[in-house]
């Protein structure tokens, strides 16, 4: 009912509803959920800050109750519940939540489980060290005040601050139509791109790039592929896929992974109940036991594994289904200038180099200001206390004023001063009208003058504004900056690897046991023919190095196991070690079977060069004599389980594969020392489904040993090297051409002094050869110190073997040609043995020495 005097006014309860979300939407967007491009912070950061810095906590004073901190805060400046600011100050204190953390608490304030800080009443807190820079110059009038919710106190609208905290520290919140997720970065990468920003101020994004590489969050873990940093910075918005950081350990005689860092905002408690679960549920099979290890000294937490779990298929669900793996969707948005704006990573550097500038301004025209208050004080001293004359009038026009009044007036007609002058000289103490303090007064006087110039020269020279930025920066770099935490992964996505990974010549090693890993070449020193050797792996029990290839890193390997199958990685993925280092055992690299064993391998170019890969084919030989050709271009997709290469009957098992260009020459080697040739257009090309055809006929007691491509006819020789260590040079032209699946020829006469035949190779005077032996010692030596014989002889000693020693594998190598003359001489007796293997999978080996033979690399 209407009360006398009150006039109803009808609205439209539409316009009303408008209106009024509008003005909700936007208190939110501006003072609540989104940060200022400036300083990086919300109203909520910016006033525990200022109320922290009002209540004087700053690092190197004493902690103080965060139930004081939190009460000045709400009564001065946050009028919302205490929560609200309880909530912001310790996430600001938790090293997991922020790349540079801003107080320093102390107390229970929660953990990467997710566990709830302690009630406000037991904590306390301070400023960190680097907040300082965050507040650095408040005092110097740099930044805009405004009044407080109730009109009562001012609060600063923005921080003075020295750290680009918006990059380093980014952000998260949720608005009304709009939401913001900024990632954290490095400072050091960071301070880079901004001086490199205020050099050339046309700077690319791409440019800014080298500098400051990819988000670094706080908890480390890996960036899995570069697309989404790229979009990131490139538009602001992106999608980064964060992985785990994993190892691989060998626990009793279990494999186990090992997780050392998690991905940022990631509840590890939850994720290792989740992962629990998934394990019941046999969603995630082969994990035997999930422990917790972490303690004081980090995060560790181990997924021991069944016997017959393969690691890495455990790790691909582990990542597929649980929070090892996830994701961070970057949003830029900030406040400019009070509205919300998308902002890329030039964007940001930007806003952040004109608001350094604007404080730099204000700070040297306060400073400037003060300064000249200051000497025009100076100056009046000096006008009246710079002679002694002047002194003893002073003092008589004081002595004789009836009061302090009076005294001023007289001054300052007596000596034509200002009134702030008079008053400076009226609360002189008598001590400074000695003469030693005239001398101060005077020098500093000049100084002054000095400090004026110098400001007045920087409000003039903008470059040296700039420099000055620069060098504040430096200084910050100096003091806080620090490693990066996360690691890139740029195989996970499409960034072109060759122009971050160099394309070094390297070795790959691949020993019995399955233990694999790549080396630089010039780790290898050259012996000459006949020389002991010196370390090169270690062995134990019947574990020995048993591949050898030569490789740069940008080539792919295609390895072919026993079974039949092709598996993919480029060389770079393969972990690399010294030349005494285990190395890495293969089935944590591939999905190999656990009951599977590599036995060829093929080095390619760029399998997504379609011209390349129609060109070329892939030709494999098995142990009973079945040879196959099948195009290059089958093999041209990785899969993540491998595929299908060649279907392989009872009792036979894969050798040898090599890349051949069409136009090639075969010759496939037996135990027994026969050998054929035959020209590559006598095996047809089939598809990958495809059986074989038969490329040689042996008696019941041979095998093949391997198999080789002739490409060069005349400079091209054939290698082969028997168990004993007894090997010779042939030309290929000694083998006459037959016709596919014929006996043979003699290659190497047998006999119980040489042994069996072990590998078959083709060499040029330029190539270097490895010879590894079953004792883990190498010898690396030029095939230009062995001279080429007949077909039918029984060859030289190519390494002297001790007791019972055998060879085990020899591979082609290049020649370095910048390895001194009295190293290429050198023999060194070096019969120690090498650091331990631990051989995984011990019951698949294979004890005879028989299977033990060579499947060489080839060459294209």
């Amino acid at each position: 009912m209407q009360k006398e005097g009150e006039r109803l006014i009808p609205i439209n309860i539409v316009d009303e509803m408008k209106s009024s979300y509008i003005d909700y939407s936007m208190s939110v967007i501006v003072s609540r959920a989104l940060p200022d491009v400036r300083d990086g912070l919300k109203p909520v950061h910016r006033r525990v800050l200022y109320g922290m810095y009002g209540l004087g906590v700053f690092s190197n004073r004493k902690y103080l109750k965060s139930a004081r901190i939190v009460g000045d805060v709400l009564g001065k400046y946050h009028p919302h519940g205490d929560s609200s600011v309880y909530d912001a100050m310790v996430r600001m204190a938790q090293p997991w939540s922020l790349r540079y953390p801003q107080v320093d608490g102390q107390g229970n304030f929660g953990s990467m489980d997710g566990d709830p800080p302690a009630a406000m009443r037991y904590t306390e807190a301070r400023l960190k060290k680097i907040s300082d820079e965050i507040l650095s110059d408040l005092d110097k009038e740099t930044v805009d005040f405004q009044n407080n919710f109730d009109d009562s106190l001012q609060e600063p609208t923005v921080m003075p601050t020295k750290i680009p905290n918006l990059l380093v520290n980014g952000t998260s919140g949720i608005a009304v139509g709009m939401a913001t997720n900024m990632a954290p970065h490095n400072l050091s990468e960071s301070i880079n791109a901004i001086c490199a920003y205020i050099d050339n101020r046309e700077i690319t994004i791409d440019e800014l790039m080298q500098h400051i590489i990819a988000p670094d969050f706080p908890t480390g873990g890996i960036i899995y592929g570069y697309d989404g940093v790229r979009d990131a910075f490139h538009t602001g918005r992106g999608r980064i896929v964060l992985r785990a950081k994993v190892g691989f350990e060998e626990i009793g005689n279990r494999n186990a992974i090992i997780v050392s860092e998690v991905p940022y905002q990631v509840n590890k408690a939850e994720m290792i109940a989740r992962t629990a679960e998934l394990v019941k549920e046999e969603k995630i099979p082969g994990i035997f036991e999930i422990r917790d290890e972490s303690d004081r000294n980090g995060l560790r937490i181990v997924y021991e594994l069944k016997n017959d779990a393969i690691p890495n298929v455990v790790l691909n669900l582990l990542y597929k289904y649980t929070s090892l793996q996830t994701s961070f969707s970057v949003n830029n948005i900030a406040l400019v200038h009070g509205r919300p704006e998308q902002l890329n990573l030039k964007d940001i550097i930007h806003h952040f180099v004109e608001h350094r500038h604007e404080i730099i301004v204000r700070r040297t025209e306060f400073e400037l200001r003060k300064a000249k208050e200051r000497a025009h004080i100076l100056e009046g001293f000096m006008k009246v206390i710079g002679s002694q004359d002047s002194l003893d009038k002073a003092i008589s026009i004081i002595r004789h004023s009836a009061n302090p009044q009076a005294a001023k007036e007289g001054l300052i007609e007596a000596f034509d001063l200002s009134e702030i002058q008079a008053q400076a000289i009226l609360d002189l103490r008598l001590a400074r009208l000695t003469g030693m303090e005239l001398d101060k007064i005077r020098d500093e006087y000049e100084a002054i003058m000095k400090e004026i110039k110098d400001l007045e020269d920087i409000l003039a020279n903008e470059p040296r504004r700039f420099q000055i930025i620069k060098d504040e920066l430096l200084e910050i770099k100096e003091k806080y900056g620090d490693e990066r935490r996360t690691e890139i992964d740029y195989s996970g996505g499409e960034m072109s690897i060759e122009d971050i990974i160099p394309n070094e010549a390297v070795v790959l090693t691949i020993s019995h046991a399955g233990y694999i890993k790549r080396t630089l070449l010039s780790e290898y020193k050259i012996q000459s023919r006949g020389g002991v050797g010196n370390k090169a792996a270690t062995t134990r029990d019947s574990d020995f190095l048993e591949y050898i290839v030569s490789a740069t890193n940008h080539q792919y390997m295609l390895f072919f196991t026993e079974k039949g199958k092709c598996y993919w990685l480029r060389v770079f993925e393969i972990p690399e070690g010294s030349k005494t280092a285990k190395g890495r055992a293969v089935q944590n690299l591939i999905n190999i079977e656990p009951d599977d064993k590599i036995k060829a391998y093929i080095r390619t170019n760029d399998l997504k060069d379609s011209e390349y890969v129609n060109q070329m084919s892939v030709v494999m030989i098995t142990k009973n004599g079945t040879i196959k050709k099948t195009s290059l271009e089958a093999y041209s997709r990785p899969r993540v389980n491998g595929i299908n290469a060649i279907e392989i009957r009872e009792n036979d098992q894969l050798l040898s594969a090599y890349l051949t260009n069409g136009e090639s020459q075969i010759m496939i080697a037996t135990k027994n020392g026969k050998c054929i040739r035959f020209p590559e257009e006598k095996v047809r090309e089939v598809g990958r489904g495809s059986i074989g055809v038969r490329g040689i006929s042996m008696e019941d007691d041979d095998e093949v040993i391997g198999m080789i491509v002739v490409n060069d006819v005349e400079h091209e020789t054939v290698l082969v090297v028997s168990e004993k260590g007894y090997g010779k040079r042939t030309a290929v032209e000694d083998y006459r051409i037959t016709n596919r699946g014929g006996k043979g020829v003699i290659t190497l006469n047998i006999t119980e002094k040489t042994g069996n035949l072990i590998a078959i190779q083709n060499v040029t005077d330029e190539d270097g050869l490895m010879i590894i032996n079953k004792s883990g010692v190498a010898i690396r030596m030029g095939m230009d110190e062995m001279r080429v014989m007949g077909r039918n002889t029984q060859g030289v000693r190519m390494i002297n073997l001790k007791k019972n020693d055998e060879i085990a594998a020899i591979a082609k190598v290049e020649m370095d040609k910048e390895v001194a003359e009295d190293e290429i001489n050198e023999e060194t007796d070096s019969e120690a043995e090498l650091s331990n293997i631990n051989i995984s999978n011990q019951e698949n080996l294979d004890q005879e020495a028989s299977d033990n033979d060579d499947h060489s690399g080839s060459e294209e």
